[in-house]
């Protein structure tokens, strides 16, 4: 697949792994094209199974946090599957705080989201 503004979207199987380009997910300028590539990337598959790598992003936003769940909540509306990886100690404390830690299946690496996404989890 051709690479986006802010992403990098391979296919796997029947996965769309997604790497998320920039290193700061802070405003309206950077969220809003992501959020629409993402809902894109969403609504091309039936049943969605994503794994959404974060190794290149150091910074996020509440707003950020948001479009996730949003994100999440369309992926499950379509009985698939979203994996968050690579994510910063600094971050991921954010979704602990947040208890999106509990929301979210979240993996170290790439391929243990992908395994886990295949399994279901």
């Amino acid at each position: 697949m051709p690479e986006q503004n802010h992403l990098i979207v391979q296919k796997m199987q029947d996965i769309t792994l997604i790497e998320l380009m920039d290193k700061k997910i802070l405003d309206e300028s950077c969220i809003g094209p992501l959020t629409d590539e993402l809902t894109k990337l969403v609504e091309q598959d039936k049943f969605p199974r994503m794994v959404l790598d974060f190794v290149n992003v150091a910074h996020m936003s509440s707003s950020a946090l948001s479009m996730l769940i949003s994100l999440h909540k369309r992926v499950r509306e379509k009985k698939g599957g979203l994996r968050l990886c690579n994510i910063t100690p600094t971050i991921f404390e954010v979704f602990k705080i947040t208890r999106l830690s509990e929301v979210f299946g979240i993996s170290h690496s790439r391929e243990d989201a992908i395994k886990d996404v295949l399994k279901g989890r």
